[in-house]
This record gives C-alpha cells, structure tokens and sequence, in this order.
C-alpha cells in the first residue's frame, strides 16, 4: 500500500511540475493546484488514518489518534484555495491587460500574433 501511494503522490507531482514549466498561466495556476493536492495527501499520509481511535481528548486508550497533521491539512486546503483563487484572477487580469495568456506576455504564435478576436495585434 505504501508503494502504491508513493507511486501515485510521484505521479502527481511529476504531472504537477510539467504544468508549472508550461508557458501559459492557466497550465501553471493547475501545476500549483495539483502540488497543493499533493501536500495535502502526504500530510494525511504522514499522520495516519486511526480507524474507531479516540480523539487526543479520550482517556485510557491505547491508540489516540493524531490531530495535528488533520489540522495542518484543513488549513492547507483553505489556503490553496484561496491562493488559486488569487492566481486565477492575476492570471485573467494579465489576459486581458497583454492580450496574452503566455507567463511572459508574449503574444502567442499560434494565433499570428493576433491578441483577441477584434484582431488587434499585442
């Protein structure tokens, strides 16, 4: 199971970091999520899953289970969620500000340089 797991966070993390050395925006604010998702899993991963374990509140038991890496990952996915939500509007605002959705705000060749539908150039 442990194999199967690292295997999968490897993947994602590859598919994530291809998506952040891509030269459009909305292929790196995806990278960025998808590397969120990965540090998300792992902390999970790293605190256990307990199964019928009581909360570090319960007295007498053998096995406790761990809130800290729960509470690391809750707080972990608001702020991802909010960062790629920051992200998503910079990147909008930067499409329409260069007419471009490259990183570097070039405009894109494969449209002959044509910034938007009215056919203004860049």
């Amino acid at each position: 199971m442990e194999f199967l797991l690292a295997t999968g966070l490897g993947w994602v993390t590859a598919c994530g970091v291809y998506l952040l050395l891509q030269g459009r925006s909305f292929q790196v604010v995806l990278g960025l999520s998808l590397l969120g998702y990965v540090v998300n899993v792992f902390l999970f991963a790293m605190g256990r899953l307990w199964m019928a374990a009581p909360a570090i509140l319960g007295s007498g038991a053998a096995v406790m289970a761990d809130p800290l890496p729960q509470a690391l990952a809750l707080t972990a996915i608001v702020i991802g969620f909010a960062t790629t939500a920051f992200l998503l509007s910079l990147a909008v605002r930067g499409r329409f500000e260069s007419g471009s959705d490259h990183v570097d705000g070039q405009p894109d060749p494969s449209t002959g340089g044509v910034a938007n539908s009215e056919g203004e150039g860049a």
